[in-house]
Formats: C-alpha cells, sequence, structure tokens
C-alpha cells in the first residue's frame, strides 16, 4: 500500500513546506510593480496551464453536478478573495509576519467547526485555541506599530480560507482534489478576465506590461504555487494526515528563511515569541486531533487542513 511509504510522503510535504512560502515571496517581489487583479490573474492562468492538460491527460473527472458544481464556484470565489488579500498584505508586512498571522486560520476552523458544524471540540483545544490567539496578537502588535491597520490583512485571509477549507470538506469526498483544482482555475479565469477588461480604469484591475523578467518571477509563482498543492495531495497518498500536519508548521521557520535571504527581514524578538506561541498551541492542538481519532473508525484521508493556500 503507497501508506507503507511514510517517509515519501513526509518528503513531499517538505517540499510543499519549501515552495509554498516561495511563491508568496515571488509574489511579494511582484506586488509593486502590477495590480492585485493582474496577479491574482496570473496566478490562476498558469494554475490553469499546468493542471488542465494534467487533468486530462490522467483522465480526472472533471465533471460535476450542478450542486457541487456551485460549491466548488463558492470555494473559488473564496480563493480569489484569499490569494487577492495575502498578496496585498505582502506589500506591507514581511514574509515570515504575515504567514504566522495567517496560520491563526486552524484555530479558526476549529471554533467554526464546533459553532457550525457541531463538530465536538474538548476544553483543552479551546484553551490551546486562545493560547494560539494571544500569539498571534503577539506578532501582530509590532507590525501594526510599523504599518497600521494593514496588519490585520492576514487575519482576514485566515477566516477567508477557514470558510474556503469548510467548504473543501463539504465537496472532499464527490470530486478529484486536481481535477477541482483544474475547473476552479477555469472559473476564477471566467470571472477575473471579464473584470480585467471591463474595468481597466480600476487601479487593483489595471493592467501593467510585465518585463521580460517579471514573466519569468510569474511563471515560476504559478509554478511553485501549483506545485506546492500538488505536493501535499500526493502526500497523502503515502502518509497519514495526522503524520503530515504537525509538519506543515515547518512553512513558517521556511518562509523566515525566505524573507531573510530575498528582503534581509527577520522578525523581532516580540514577534518571534509569538511565533514560537502560535506553532507550539497548533501543534498541541493537531496533536489533540490525533489523539481523539485513534479511537474512531478509519475515515478515508483529507487533506491537512493547517495551511493556507499558496499564492
Amino acid at each position: 500500500m503507497d501508506k507503507d511509504r511514510p517517509l515519501f510522503g513526509i518528503a513531499l510535504m517538505l517540499g510543499f513546506c519549501a515552495l509554498a512560502p516561495l511563491a508568496d515571496a515571488l509574489a511579494k517581489l511582484l506586488g509593486p510593480h502590477m495590480g492585485v487583479g493582474q496577479l491574482v490573474t496570473l496566478r490562476f492562468a498558469f494554475q490553469a496551464v499546468i493542471l488542465v492538460p494534467f487533468a486530462i491527460a490522467t483522465r480526472r473527472p472533471m465533471r460535476m453536478d450542478r450542486t457541487i458544481a456551485l460549491l466548488v464556484t463558492l470555494r473559488t470565489l473564496l480563493h480569489i478573495a484569499g490569494i487577492a488579500t495575502v498578496f496585498v498584505s505582502l506589500l506591507y508586512l514581511p514574509l515570515a509576519e504575515a504567514i504566522a498571522i495567517a496560520y491563526v486560520m486552524p484555530f479558526i476552523l476549529l471554533l467554526m467547526g464546533h459553532y457550525i458544524l457541531g463538530e465536538e471540540v474538548g476544553w483543552r483545544r479551546l484553551a490551546a485555541c486562545a493560547v494560539g490567539f494571544v500569539g498571534t496578537l503577539l506578532v501582530i502588535q509590532p507590525a501594526f506599530d510599523t504599518v497600521g491597520a494593514p496588519a490585520l490583512l492576514p487575519l482576514a485571509v485566515a477566516f477567508i480560507f477557514a470558510a474556503f477549507m469548510l467548504v473543501t470538506r463539504r465537496i472532499a469526498a464527490q470530486t478529484d482534489p486536481i481535477g477541482m483544482q483544474a475547473v476552479s482555475a477555469l472559473i476564477a479565469l471566467a470571472i477575473l478576465v471579464p473584470a480585467m477588461a471591463l474595468l481597466p480604469g480600476t487601479p487593483a484591475l489595471a493592467w501593467t506590461p510585465p518585463s521580460p523578467t517579471g514573466w519569468t518571477l510569474i511563471a515560476a509563482m504559478g509554478a511553485a504555487g501549483t506545485l506546492a498543492h500538488l505536493l501535499m495531495t500526493w502526500s497523502l497518498r503515502y502518509a497519514p494526515a495526522s503524520t503530515l500536519a504537525p509538519m506543515q508548521y515547518l512553512e513558517i521557520p521556511m518562509a523566515t528563511l525566505i524573507g531573510w535571504a530575498l528582503f534581509s527581514d527577520l522578525p523581532g524578538p516580540l514577534a518571534a515569541l509569538g511565533i514560537a506561541i502560535t506553532i507550539a498551541s497548533g501543534l498541541y492542538v493537531v496533536m489533540r486531533e490525533r489523539a481523539s481519532h485513534r479511537a474512531r473508525p478509519p475515515t478515508p484521508p483529507s487533506a491537512p487542513q493547517a495551511a493556507p493556500p499558496a499564492g
């Protein structure tokens, strides 16, 4: 069985942890030179270029009934909003701090599951959520002092992607993940391209011809973001989600390393403490989730729910 190769699954997840913040870093490099609408449109264009031929060549199912198609469209709208908010936040915040703040998303998702879906959540996980929020506030505080209200944008990212994950949970069993991402890319382009064409005077939707270097960075961003999530999907064929979920928090130190290498950014002492608290709380929640599922009947594997999708 594929699940008998956990080390290979872990290696694939490590690839995700490296590529996801790299895609965000490339978006941060591109952000000052083009509008967010153009950047998001090109991000989904490269996703379509990569995934649609791949889905067709591997005969992935891309047809959906009406209800699933509507939910995939809602998921795509949330994906567009989330990625756009990520890109805007990266105009103001260091890479590691933006990603660390967005990692409040697993806590929000846990609370949404409890209060909206009626999922059972024990007091220990609720306490860990509270501690994780405190850690996030420690990251936000120095960023807020520096840039003001834009420091709160990663919190908006967290709420958007928590809703995104709830919709994904609803349709995961009825869709192929690669086929769904291919269809989502086409839906996103069907929304974004007309918006760019009809509202060219809007600064966020204006088109700026990229330079040759810009096109190279755009292609790298699209490829890195798409491949990151393919690696996450494939990792689940070889290792259980309970093994892989804690590893996703490696994305934060990877983002710190990439941010230092490309932008000479390092978190200050207070932000570093907040990042450490957020990671520790998130890992505790993951371990409690794993413990609570040990006695339950096995369920089909699903994607780890910790990481916000890469730009």
